[in-house]
């Protein structure tokens, strides 16, 4: 352990203890404090920050999230900032209640219960917790850890609610050469065996949890609200969705999906399940690789976001949850930027990759 120190968050009035061998980030984790964070590598600037007083030493990070020049102003990253002194930092994003609302990270073992395959590359993984003691809000994610010694733990968001089930779900895309999502994509073509061999997974496997994290989580508001997502991020919007059904929040909501092709399509009938108990909620799946020939489908096609910016019309006055790919969540956000809607009402969660 090194030397301690103590940072006082502004405007917020929280103050915490820090270790030199920790990130700010995950001082902040481990003493129930949720600051503002993504993707915790560095490379989404959703913890970025204002060093106030005091020095910061920072690990790799990227220039995309941080530019040079920012850091040279006093910006940093709190995912990749140790205190080498007593600090006081101004927070850029933050919310309140949710700095307040935070629960406590919990570390235990899961077994695989399914993996199937919801799409060509994206798969549902369903785990089972020995207790329902990992509590989670609606659109937070956990660390799963790697079975092979060496190979870094991966961060999916649970598609799912919590519940005394203990049950946690997953939607996981599958991009080329990946590590735990071709594990998935081995253990479906056998089956769910493990018959595959080394580098499968099998139903009945045990796999470590850590969580939860995140704070793409749905505010209290009576704004509307625009989901717009696009792969994998279909996972923590159908969570924050089923999670209104479940708690009887009926403002009025629009999903927009973004898909390339039909057959990329999934959870259709599940939404439109949710949908017909939500009567405000409208579902518009949008296709940016369908033939300009092709007559069966009768929904929107383009880019999501061309779509969003043709439909929609004052979108100021609303909430926006935006989840999916880097390049999907920027463009909706210089999108909502346009409309000019406030940045504390833009909530988003870039999904990276390990090879991004």
């Amino acid at each position: 352990m090194g030397r301690k120190h103590t940072v006082t968050f502004e405007p917020v009035d929280v103050e915490m203890e820090v270790d030199e061998d920790e990130t700010i980030l995950d001082a902040a984790f481990r003493q129930g404090i949720m600051l503002m964070h993504g993707c915790r590598e560095g490379q989404c600037s959703a913890c970025k920050s204002f060093v106030v007083e005091g020095e910061v030493d920072m690990d790799k990070y990227s220039t995309f999230a941080l530019p040079d020049f920012e850091e040279a102003e006093g910006f940093t990253l709190l995912c990749k900032a140790h205190a080498v002194s007593d600090l006081t930092i101004e927070l850029v994003n933050f919310d309140e209640d949710a700095l307040r609302d935070a629960l406590p990270l919990v570390t235990t073992e899961a077994e695989v219960l399914e993996i199937s395959r919801l799409t060509p590359d994206i798969f549902r993984l369903a785990l089972q917790l020995p207790d329902d003691k990992l509590a989670f809000h609606p659109g937070q994610y956990v660390d799963i850890q790697m079975p092979e010694e060496g190979v870094k733990h991966r961060s999916f968001s649970m598609s799912n609610t919590p519940g005394p089930s203990g049950r946690l779900e997953f939607m996981i895309k599958l991009y080329p050469d990946a590590y735990f999502a071709g594990m998935l994509d081995r253990a479906e073509a056998a089956g769910g065996s493990g018959a595959n061999g080394k580098g499968a997974l099998a139903i009945g496997d045990k796999l470590t949890v850590v969580g939860p994290y995140g704070a793409f989580t749905l505010r209290e508001s009576e704004r509307p609200l625009v989901f717009i997502g696009g792969g994998a991020g279909m996972a923590p919007i159908f969570s924050l969705v089923t999670s209104m059904v479940e708690k009887q929040i009926d403002r009025p909501a629009v999903f927009y999906y973004g898909a390339r092709t039909e057959g990329d399509l999934f959870h259709v009938a599940e939404i439109t399940a949710l949908a017909e108990q939500l009567p405000n909620l409208r579902f518009v799946p949008v296709l940016s690789h369908c033939a300009d020939d092709d007559t069966s489908w009768t929904g929107e096609r383009g880019m999501v976001t061309d779509v969003v910016d043709r439909l929609e019309g004052d979108l100021a006055g609303a909430d926006a949850y935006l989840c999916g790919p880097p390049p999907m969540v920027d463009a909706a956000i210089a999108l909502l930027e346009r409309h000019q809607v406030p940045a504390d009402q833009i909530h988003f969660d870039k999904f990276t990759t390990t090879t991004d």
